[in-house]
């Protein structure tokens, strides 16, 4: 009886081993093909930083050298020196922001492993004039998610805030990350103009600011509500149901 325990009691260990050795290989193919997309993805975010360096930006910043030289034809008083003046200030502001947007896609994404710490950064990227507030407040237990998901938030996040700094008049812009255990809410509040009910519908025609921030939001499982009026400002509402994060992280390693 000694005997034969010890043969099932081998067998039993050489099936485990085997067992685990196949699990073991199994998790290694799942990394090996989630860094192989991972790269492939950071491969088309370079190719795509790669054009727009070379044609939009390089554009821009041929028309602002040549407006630039053109301003000192210009006399100190005449009537167009400001309006001038005031798009060669928009075009550099573009040329920053452009820069900003093709170092975001050369990025892997760690500079948003962290929400809080990337959305506070906002204020010293965009240089917020002096007279605007802008604070960044966290309520309830912050939790880390999948980097794909936080990339998103961080980029729909920021264009509200860029929107809001630079295009709603507003003197005091909060965004808010409140944790729960059923979902991340992130809120963007200015006291400024508000938004044309129209624009906030359709869109601005040539600008994808809002279509973009509603695709992000759809493509991470989350929801995206703006309200704006005149008199209250603009509210920019996203919420990521809690369990999108474990479902995205379990896709990633399942066979």
């Amino acid at each position: 009886m000694k005997h034969a325990k010890d043969i099932v009691e081998r067998i039993f260990s050489a099936h485990c081993r085997s067992y685990l050795s196949a699990t073991e290989i199994e998790s290694r193919k799942q990394e090996e093909e989630r860094v192989r997309k991972e790269n492939v993805r950071l491969e088309e975010r370079t190719r795509i930083a790669q054009e727009l360096h070379d044609t939009l930006l390089q554009t821009f910043q041929s028309a602002s050298l040549f407006l630039g030289a053109a301003l000192y034809g210009v006399a100190q008083d005449s009537p167009v020196k400001p309006q001038l003046d005031r798009i060669l200030q928009i075009m550099r502001q573009g040329i920053a922001e452009g820069r900003r947007a093709i170092q975001g896609l050369r990025s892997s994404g760690s500079q948003t492993s962290d929400l809080v710490v990337a959305f506070s950064r906002i204020q010293e990227e965009l240089e917020v004039p002096p007279d605007i507030h802008f604070r960044v407040i966290v309520t309830g237990r912050q939790r880390q998610l999948p980097r794909e998901i936080q990339d998103e938030i961080y980029r729909i996040g920021r264009e509200a805030v860029v929107n809001a700094l630079w295009h709603s008049e507003a003197k005091r812009v909060e965004l808010e990350l409140e944790y729960s255990d059923t979902e991340l809410r992130i809120r963007i509040r200015d006291n400024g103009c508000g938004i044309d009910p129209e624009v906030i519908e359709k869109g601005r025609g040539g600008h994808w600011g809002l279509a973009g921030m509603r695709e992000r939001a759809t493509r991470i499982g989350g929801r995206l509500k703006i309200l704006s009026s005149a008199t209250a400002g603009t509210e920019v509402l996203l919420s990521i149901p809690s369990g999108i994060g474990l479902e995205l992280a379990y896709s990633h390693h399942s066979p």
